[in-house]
């Protein structure tokens, strides 16, 4: 692949906003079928590659690449056509979902079947008011169904316009370096899922207990490859042990960091976290999660809870009911982990009197835990329990071999 060769040509009926907004040349990010990692064979011969800031996805039958209808791929990423990298390739949501809010759009929009997606955005009251602004406020998220733009503050909103990624000359506050299809990009992402501002705004590099963002493209988005944690339910005790508590020391982070925003959790499943190479677990799903900026405070907006517009209706349905802030408890993500995955985590794997202990704890805990009963005092009871039962070697490569000279680890 050399630097001789142009962009492809985007399919008929491809939207603008939706092309790859900033993919330097020379990266390229390749899908694997599976026979292709089985075989090593080249993996620029086979593929969806970024090239030249477009995402070929037309490609010929005989490749035998993954099913269209998947939601993410494994692929490879290099920077310099010599070293290469892991990645998760992830549908912003599934097919039948994209093609649904698509539809929708034209139907109630433009009263059409099929339709310039970009077009028929662009007439919005939201986005015409988008167009104005020079800073995203409050009102501008309102009644978007994401979970992390359900308790707005304008210090959170400026930290995702001064940190998105996909444009030039980010850093500042106010979106005077965003084009209009910039505007259009964020505003549709933030829409159907935040998982990759999230990505971008709390950084892996800073601490944030997130997979690296690699990129995006259209509805695709690139991170760093993890395994979900559903591959680790049968792991041996010791493995069992070190990935529960990591989880609780992720919970703890979520609820008390150096910024002050309390992030919870509106769901999980057993793919919302994931575990890299070295051991070490991370979100891997983060479009569930919810923000409260414990500092500022969120935003009140008259009329929210009655404001719909095409926006707000793109993944979930146009009736359903937000989630008052004010109802959101700080026990709410260990209830449901301890509800949906440590059991699944835990159950069976140590010697009785130990087990014992774990499985009271996890009961009592997806019950809801007693009102009066702080939640960092709970998630420490539970480490208690779980400290003495991993091991260090080198499994563990996160935090080997410092753990030979320190209880820290």
């Amino acid at each position: 692949m050399g630097g001789s060769a142009g962009p492809k040509q985007l399919p008929q009926g491809e939207e603008r906003f939706l092309q790859c907004p900033m993919v330097p040349e020379g990266k390229v990010v390749v899908v694997l079928a599976r026979w292709v990692l089985a075989r090593s064979v080249n993996p620029l011969s086979v593929g969806l590659s970024f090239w030249f800031g477009r995402f070929d996805t037309w490609l010929s039958s005989h490749l035998k690449l993954p099913p269209s209808y998947l939601l993410s791929y494994l692929g490879n990423y290099t920077d310099d056509a010599q070293s290469w990298k892991m990645v998760d390739i992830t549908r912003l949501t599934t097919k039948y979902q994209h093609d649904r809010a698509d539809q929708r759009i034209c139907t109630s929009l433009l009263k059409t079947k099929t339709c310039s997606l970009e077009r028929a955005l662009r007439r919005t009251h939201r986005f015409q008011k988008w167009l104005r602004a020079k800073r995203l406020t409050p009102d501008l998220v309102q009644g978007l169904s994401s979970p992390m733009l359900r308790c707005p503050s304008q210090r959170l909103l400026d930290r995702i316009v001064r940190r998105y990624a996909e444009v030039p000359d980010a850093g500042s506050i106010y979106m005077d370096h965003l084009t209009d299809q910039d505007k259009l990009r964020l505003l549709y992402t933030l829409s159907v899922n935040s998982h990759p501002i999230l990505l971008q705004i709390f950084p892996d590099v800073e601490g944030w207990p997130f997979p690296r963002y690699l990129g995006s493209c259209g509805r695709l988005v690139v991170s760093a490859s993890t395994r979900p944690l559903r591959d680790f339910f049968r792991a041996a005790p010791e493995v069992a042990a070190d990935l529960a508590l990591q989880l609780l020391a992720v919970l703890h982070s979520m609820g008390t960091n150096d910024l002050n925003y309390f992030f919870y959790f509106t769901r999980v499943d057993v793919g919302t976290f994931g575990v890299f190479s070295n051991g070490h677990l991370f979100i891997r799903d983060a479009s569930t999660l919810g923000i409260i900026d414990k500092e500022e405070g969120s935003q009140p907006i008259d009329g929210q809870q009655e404001y719909k517009d095409i926006f707000s209706c793109l993944t979930v349905d146009c009736q359903s009911a937000f989630v008052s802030c004010n109802s959101i408890r700080e026990k709410q993500s260990l209830v449901m982990v301890c509800q949906e995955l440590l059991p699944k985590l835990l159950q069976g794997k140590f010697l009785p009197p130990v087990q014992e202990k774990i499985d009271s704890f996890l009961q009592h805990c997806a019950e809801g835990l007693a009102d009066d009963q702080d939640v960092n005092e709970a998630m420490a009871k539970l480490a208690q329990l779980l400290k003495p039962l991993r091991s260090c070697d080198s499994r563990f490569a996160y935090r080997y071999p410092d753990c030979k000279y320190s209880d820290k680890y």
